[in-house]
């Protein structure tokens, strides 16, 4: 079933429209890693009377967008045109999602994109890096996972694997948001309430420094750091101090990292937190690249950091300044309606709905330094490490490893 919302966002001259289908690459099967992301390509690729060529050619005669992505909870595809266009469009996503051609031969094509895709991604070390850390925290959970699947279950997958999923796929939920009245949808402004708060889940704790610790052995000039723990869901109400703590962390040139990694010490190619919204636990890393020489020194610093967020609150001053960067954040969110509608639609699937901006900004006035500090030691108390880099580096830092955490 298809849900539908309109969003009254202020009159403009184009159009979206944006569906969730709530189950993305978490519901790929074992041995098919990377199936719902063949599917979503597949799907924009033909559906009842358009092949590839004449659905790429009728949205490009009225200068519109056609795009899907793939996400760890939901597939996500959008359309978008100028006002004028979208009456002749907008039907389109209907047949994109119950009546797809599914043509072989393009799932050929798609297939072999795939496949394409992921070994050009294994050059990358960052990526590798990030994969393994994803593994050591996540295990077998399907966030532990790329959203493209691996090479080896890729060239596995054959049509009739698609078309089984396809089935599947007809009986996910779907939900579809848009700006424009002519998609006959309930107002959202009609059933805002206070977001679902979900209480915490469990997290493992009791694994020893080398159950929590992976390296890559590459031998450029670059070591690559990320450590971090799997936290909370967009549900819990934990999320915002989390968001909190991302802002002082990596938001300008003001953030925690900024000054310690490059203004103090400019040892750092790239660095930041990766904090995404998840309806189940959300990763929570910091990463940082490096030069070799400086690999040892850029982990110790991190240690120091690291241990000072779970020994001492944020002053004042810095906490003060983390929240007004944090609004700051959200209010620049909602500059592009793009935005606004892929998340709104995603809340929606995950069981929530937005609340108002005075209202955020309360929620957010409320965390205290100690709020933070008790979730730093909850989560990251016994953090999990990926290296990417020298051998030898990796070996020396896993000792420090061993000794600090």
């Amino acid at each position: 079933m298809l849900k539908r919302y309109f969003l009254n966002n202020k009159k403009r001259n184009f159009s979206t429209a944006s569906i969730w289908i709530k189950g993305g690459s978490n519901v790929d099967s074992v041995g098919k890693k990377g199936i719902n992301k063949i599917l979503s390509s597949l799907l924009t690729r033909g559906c009842e009377g358009f092949n590839s060529f004449t659905l790429s050619e009728y949205i490009e005669s009225y200068g519109a967008e056609l795009n899907q992505e793939v996400f760890e909870d939901g597939i996500s595809i959008s359309i978008k045109s100028l006002n004028e266009h979208f009456s002749k469009l907008i039907p389109l996503l209907d047949l994109i999602i119950y009546k797809p051609t599914l043509l072989e031969i393009e799932f050929q094509k798609v297939k072999k994109s795939s496949i394409d895709f992921l070994k050009k991604d294994k050059e990358n070390p960052f990526n590798i890096c990030f994969e393994k850390w994803k593994r050591i925290v996540y295990s077998n959970h399907p966030y532990a996972f790329n959203t493209n699947g691996n090479a080896n279950d890729v060239s596995n997958i054959n049509y009739e694997d698609v078309l089984l999923e396809f089935k599947n796929f007809k009986s996910r939920d779907k939900y579809l948001i848009s700006n424009n009245l002519e998609i006959n949808g309930v107002s959202i402004e009609t059933i805002e309430k206070p977001p679902l708060e979900e209480k915490s889940r469990p997290i493992n704790h009791d694994l020893s420094p080398n159950n929590r610790f992976d390296f890559y052995n590459n031998e450029s000039n670059q070591t690559i750091i990320m450590v971090g723990n799997q936290t909370c869901s967009r549900r819990n109400s934990e999320y915002l101090p989390l968001k909190v703590l991302e802002s002082y962390l990596s938001y300008g040139m003001s953030a925690a990292l900024f000054k310690l990694f490059r203004e103090k010490n400019g040892i750092t190619y790239d660095l930041g937190v990766y904090y995404p919204v998840r309806s189940g636990n959300a990763p929570f890393l910091i990463y940082l690249s490096v030069s070799n020489k400086k690999a040892l020194f850029a982990f110790e610093l991190l240690s120091t950091l690291w241990k000072d967020l779970l020994l001492n609150p944020l002053i004042d001053d810095e906490i003060f300044l983390a929240k007004e960067k944090l609004k700051g954040s959200f209010l620049l969110g909602n500059q592009s309606l793009d935005e606004i509608l892929q998340r709104k639609i995603q809340l929606i699937s995950y069981g929530m709905t937005s609340i108002s901006e005075f209202d955020l900004n309360s929620k957010i006035d409320e965390i205290s330094s100690l709020d933070i500090l008790k979730l730093t030691n909850r989560y990251f108390s016994k953090p999990f490490l990926s290296i990417s880099g020298n051998k030898k580096i990796c070996i020396e830092i896993s000792k420090k490893w061993n000794q600090n955490f």
